[in-house]
């Protein structure tokens, strides 16, 4: 019996619909069957047009939630499998679900509900293997039953409504009557393809329990409190309540609070983020949503009456991806910082890379997931979980080649052709990483005529004189540097055409390499002559013989001299340029999203390792500890999201967690402990254990669970001598630098090491 079956059976669901801004109850659909033997194995694949959760004679089948996932609804929908052996029984049987509007019917972004459909569908099939190995089928079809659910309301952006008085108790198990319920409505067959997620589902990772309860009022007719569970994170929260029939408790989110001590909201725009829970009797009562997530630190409680006792504890949603990559130092606030990229991490790889978990907006957008993926892979094994962004990315691409900004696509929320410089590149920029980081050629094979189609498209649509988002074309552009403090908008000071030429120069670089790990010899030849092209045409339009650059900000810098734009003889004068400005501005930073990621590695390379560590280190604003000495628990969305001097950012941009900066992982990881991969050995065959101490920082360690197994790192400094311990995994070779470029690299063979040298004064 296969566990990938063909779908014989009919999309279903309720005949309620919803309206663009209002939905109906969840419904239930069951039906009951007869096992009049004993079963050896039984499977059920399973999916939904919105989200569903599965149960057969009363027990839940799986621990996922918010199944199947996002993704085009016009191209593809993702099935899951689960062997259900132990919930069947010789005799009567009966299967149910629960559907929920999810992304398919939900609100998404900021448009309003029913992008992709007007109402949840459901398809399953039981597949039970007899005994004597007879195979019996239950599909879903005319013959299943509907009714409303408890669940009155459910939208991921709104938030949930149950009403527990409405509960059918017994509603999934054999022999409920279901006599008054209705037939379910059989839809069309949709045009999509049903297929094996290749993604890790959404659990239930993690439980935080609440660090302060703040009493705002209590009365007899109803209370008010603000729940502090002392970190920002994606999810919900189970509640626990001994209330009375008929009373009804409010719950409302957000991540940070206002000067009075109320929650801050005005960052969550139009989205509604409150859940509201109706008690059916006086006994202990028990409630956690089922379709809908929210990102918060602090939950608003009301509706609770005096002395009533409740009970609220956060459970953390996000992909289930193992914790591959740990780091920590000498430094506090850095390990603070470690801990807030991970927990932004968290929040937003909720199966698709979000920009935020909390306002409504929540989209995939391709520039925050470019600019990050290498932390990214770091912390958190994410193969699988960008083997799906890729097709969903895939699946967004234009006839004419074109990548938009945000996968999955959706109808009403994307009207851009293109995502433009930064955030297009993704299509080429994440398969290459994955690769780099985990071996993985598949991922550059299945989507690499995507990517040419995306580079003939920019060649083609998007350049003139090989200067990409050339002003003469009067066409868009990109976001520019985003969010970066030297401009007057939020595109930042760097001019876009400089942004877009530097962009196509590297993914040429970048399809090149790719070409030549396929054995594509006249694509090496084609892409590599190409770069040659832009470069020169960068150079003649952005470079000045002495290294200086048109419009002088970081951004242009770093990108110049990261991607190797600049002739190697002006190299030095560009990165004193770039130096000045940061001194310029008292050792601060002012990159936004495109520039901030490799802003330390190009001052790194270029003489700067000093000025790198004073950037990290800097404590006031901007920077990326500002935030944390402000009692930041994730990565901002701005420099500047709060200050002591003007407060909140502009309301309607304003996230507190976001990853985009945390991207700076990838620079601590490789250089401040000194653990990173080959290039020319992917998927860490090759370790290279480089650290560069610098600043205040006395000792560093990480540890990276790779496909060979662990490899880690410690040094510390003490008393003039460097010291450090390393782990090289078997069937694994490394190289151990020393931090004193006069003393000769090291070739390591698989296990222990220790090492340490003198460090000479100055």
């Amino acid at each position: 019996m296969s566990h990938a079956p063909v779908f014989h059976g009919s999309w279903i669901g309720s005949t309620s619909v919803g309206s663009p801004f209002w939905g109906v109850p969840a419904p239930y659909v069951r039906k009951s069957f007869v096992l009049d033997r004993p079963i050896q194995k039984a499977f059920l694949s399973v999916t939904a047009l919105g989200l569903y959760e599965c149960e057969i004679n009363g027990r839940k089948v799986g621990d996922m939630t918010l199944s199947p996932g996002w993704t085009n609804y016009h191209k593809r929908v993702y099935f899951q499998t689960h062997d259900v052996t132990d919930l069947l029984q010789i005799g009567d049987n009966a299967i149910g679900a629960i559907l929920g509007d999810g992304w398919y019917c939900g609100f998404v972004a900021l448009q309003p509900r029913q992008s992709y459909g007007d109402r949840p569908q459901f398809l399953a099939q039981l597949e039970v293997t007899m005994a004597e190995g007879e195979v019996f089928i239950v599909v879903t079809d005319e013959s299943w039953k509907t009714v409303a659910s408890p669940v009155l309301q459910n939208d991921l952006l709104a938030g949930e409504t149950y009403d527990a008085r409405l509960e059918k108790s017994g509603w999934s198990a054999a022999g409920f009557a279901d006599g008054d319920w209705q037939s379910v409505e059989v839809f069309q067959h949709p045009k999509l393809m049903v297929e094996k997620s290749p993604a890790p589902p959404v659990r239930r990772i993690g439980e935080i329990q609440p660090v302060a309860t703040i009493e705002k009022s209590a009365s007899s007719s109803g209370g008010l409190a603000i729940i502090d569970f002392g970190q920002n994170f994606s999810g919900r929260v189970r509640l626990t309540v001994r209330g009375s029939r008929g009373q009804t408790i409010k719950l409302r989110f957000a991540e940070v609070l206002n000067p009075d001590g109320t929650l801050y909201t005005e960052n969550l725009r139009a989205a509604r983020v409150t859940d509201y829970y109706t008690c059916k009797s006086s006994e202990e009562e028990v409630w956690e949503p089922r379709f809908t997530f929210h990102g918060f630190r602090y939950v608003e409680i009301s509706g609770i009456k005096k002395g009533q006792s409740f009970q609220i504890l956060g459970v953390v949603l996000h992909s289930d991806m193992p914790v591959t990559g740990r780091f920590r130092c000498s430094h506090p606030l850095l390990n603070q910082l470690q801990q807030n990229i991970v927990w932004g991490q968290k929040s937003n790889f909720l199966d698709v890379p979000t920009d935020c978990p909390q306002r409504d907006e929540r989209l995939g957008w391709t520039g925050d997931a470019q600019v990050f993926i290498r932390t990214a892979c770091f912390n958190m094994n994410v193969r699988g979980f960008f083997h799906k962004w890729m097709q969903d990315l895939r699946d967004a691409q234009r006839p004419n080649g074109a990548v938009p900004a945000i996968a999955p696509d959706c109808d009403s929320v994307q009207n851009i052709e293109e995502g433009g410089p930064a955030w297009a590149d993704a299509t080429i920029i994440c398969p290459w990483t994955i690769y780099l980081c985990y071996g993985d050629v598949q991922i550059l094979a299945d989507h690499y005529d995507s990517m040419k189609r995306f580079l003939e498209f920019v060649t083609l649509n998007r350049c003139k004189n090989n200067i990409r988002s050339h002003p003469d074309l009067n066409k868009f552009g990109g976001f520019g540097d985003w969010l970066a403090l030297d401009g007057s908008g939020n595109e930042g000071g760097t001019a876009r055409d400089l942004i877009g030429t530097a962009f196509y120069a590297y993914d040429t670089e970048i399809m090149s390499r790719i070409a030549t790990v396929l054995g594509r010899e006249e694509d090496v030849q084609h892409f590599t002559h190409l770069h040659g092209r832009i470069v020169e045409a960068f150079r003649r339009r952005f470079v000045t013989p002495d290294g200086l650059m048109a419009g002088g900000t970081q951004t242009t810098y770093v990108l110049a001299l990261h991607f190797g734009l600049i002739p190697e003889a002006a190299r030095a004068s560009a990165a004193k340029e770039l130096v000045r400005d940061i001194e310029r501005r008292g050792f601060h930073l002012a990159t936004g999203f495109v520039g901030t990621p490799y802003l330390l590695e190009v001052l790194g390379k270029n003489g700067y390792l000093d000025i790198a560590y004073k950037l990290l280190e800097q404590e006031t604003f901007p920077s990326w500890l500002f935030p944390i000495k402000n009692g930041a628990t994730t990565i901002w969305e701005r420099w500047d999201g709060w200050t002591p001097e003007k407060g909140f950012q502009d309301k309607d941009m304003n996230s507190f967690n976001h990853y985009a900066y945390g991207a700076v992982g990838a620079w601590m990881y490789g250089v401040v402990a000194g653990l990173d991969l080959d290039p020319e050995q992917p998927g860490y065959q090759h370790i290279r254990f480089q650290p560069r101490p610098g600043g205040s920082i006395t000792w560093a360690e990480a540890s990276l669970q790779t496909a060979r197994g662990e490899a880690s790192i410690r040094w510390e400094i003490n008393e003039g001598v460097f010291r450090s311990s390393v782990k090289v995994p078997v069937g694994t070779t490394a190289t151990y630098y020393p931090p004193l470029e006069s003393e000769s690299p090291v070739v390591l063979k698989a296990g222990f090491h220790d090492l340490s040298w003198p460090l000479v004064a100055g």
